[in-house]
């Protein structure tokens, strides 16, 4: 039979009548003919309770033992979905993730996927099982712990199944009907794309949208799964949601196929640093010693052997930032006037794979922020995306303004 993998997010399984409902969906596609893996997460609130709980208990946890608690959530809902399809007369069983074996490194809380071995999950179905219910966010490791994927795991999990089972598409059942050109709750006009390019998931996933998790998309990316994003709260179609696909199945790309942002950015520069080589490499390599996310990076003209150097990165890595600095500087390792953190910016980045064959986007970005009176402090550009740093209270306006101005209103 044709394997069809369906995963339901927190929301979408949060109370029992939630898990009845996604149960109904998962019984149309076995009425079908599909064998169907269905990857749960926990209820909704349940994963930050048991953090909590961890930290409670011990703040300097061992990290095994926190994957053995946190990835619980999941198991119960795998649990209580496998019960709901049996009263439903479908043969059904949970599979926790070293029942399957899902296979990963050994890197606790943030472990990744290696391998998915298929044949136990076949050979049930071969014995007339025709729903696998796994619990999402979690594997084993080669020493045989527990293990748990991150944030957005599940996600993973389910792009990661239907590459292991060649399935015929990976459904991402959500609290949104799809991927839309912009926030709907910031741009009134946002419409629902019916297709989008990988590259440009990709890209809006890693800016800042929340709808898919971008470990996921890398997965659909590289192993050619199509992912669609559906509501589990609306009428059920074939035709509903949106498709991650090929570029080669989108008939005819827009420029642009949307704006992403992202509030919780800081800029941080480093003044009067020694134009020489290697510096650069000095700078980053403390930072990502710190565990610092750096994104835009900007350099300054040199004017009598000394420079500027400015990047971004997560509001919330700015202390970890300055403190690498600070310390890469006492050390006498680098030498620089002083560090200016600036943590009222968001970041508003157009994407679309029409810029490869499209001239003058920039441009007509730059002007409409110009009309609106945004001053642009960072520039970054890829071949499908081009991103700036603005004054934070600015955000929506241009968000807004951007969606107009690239007509996002008619994109299908």
């Amino acid at each position: 039979m044709p394997v069809l993998v369906m995963k339901f997010g927190g929301t979408s399984v949060a109370n029992l009548d939630r898990i009845r409902r996604a149960a109904k969906r998962v019984g149309v596609e076995v009425a079908k003919g599909y064998d169907v893996i269905v990857i749960v997460s926990a209820m909704s609130g349940k994963t930050n309770e048991l953090v909590g709980w961890v930290g409670e208990t011990s703040p300097l946890y061992d990290a095994r033992e926190y994957d053995a608690v946190v990835s619980s959530g999941e198991n119960v809902t795998a649990g209580l979905m496998a019960l709901t399809l049996q009263e439903m007369d479908i043969p059904a069983r949970s599979w926790q993730g070293w029942q399957v074996p899902v296979q990963t490194t050994s890197t606790h809380a943030a472990a990744r996927i290696e391998d998915i071995p298929p044949a136990n999950i076949r050979q049930k179905f071969a014995e007339g099982m025709k729903v696998a219910v796994v619990a999402g966010f979690q594997g084993v490791s080669p020493e045989g712990r527990i293990t748990t994927l991150g944030r957005g795991g599940s996600d993973t999990t389910a792009v990661a199944f239907a590459a292991a089972f060649e399935a015929e598409r990976c459904d991402i059942y959500t609290d949104v009907d799809g991927v839309y050109t912009t926030d709907p709750r910031i741009c009134g006009k946002a419409q629902k794309l019916d297709k989008i390019a990988f590259e440009e998931m990709l890209e809006l996933a890693s800016l800042g949208a929340k709808v898919l998790q971008t470990r996921s998309v890398e997965l659909a990316m590289r192993y050619k799964v199509k992912l669609r994003v559906v509501s589990s709260f609306e009428e059920q179609s074939d035709a509903a949601g949106t498709l991650v696909c090929d570029e080669e199945e989108i008939m005819e790309s827009k420029i642009v196929a949307g704006v992403a942002y992202s509030r919780d950015e800081a800029k941080l520069t480093l003044l009067s640093v020694a134009d020489r080589p290697g510096i650069a490499a000095l700078i980053f390599t403390a930072l990502s010693d710190a565990g610092v996310n750096v994104d835009m990076i900007v350099q300054n003209i040199s004017e009598d052997g000394r420079t500027d150097m400015t990047f971004s990165c997560p509001t919330d890595q700015v202390a970890r930032a300055e403190r690498a600095l600070s310390e890469t500087k006492e050390h006498g390792v680098l030498n620089f006037a002083e560090l200016v953190a600036d943590t009222d910016v968001a970041k508003v980045s157009v994407v679309g794979i029409g810029m490869r064959s499209h001239t003058g986007v920039a441009a007509k970005m730059f002007k409409v922020l110009s009309d609106d009176g945004i001053n642009i402090k960072v520039i970054t550009t890829s071949e499908i995306k081009i991103s700036v740093l603005i004054d934070r209270k600015y955000m929506e306006l241009a968000v807004q303004a951007l969606h107009d101005a690239f007509e996002l209103e008619k994109a299908v």
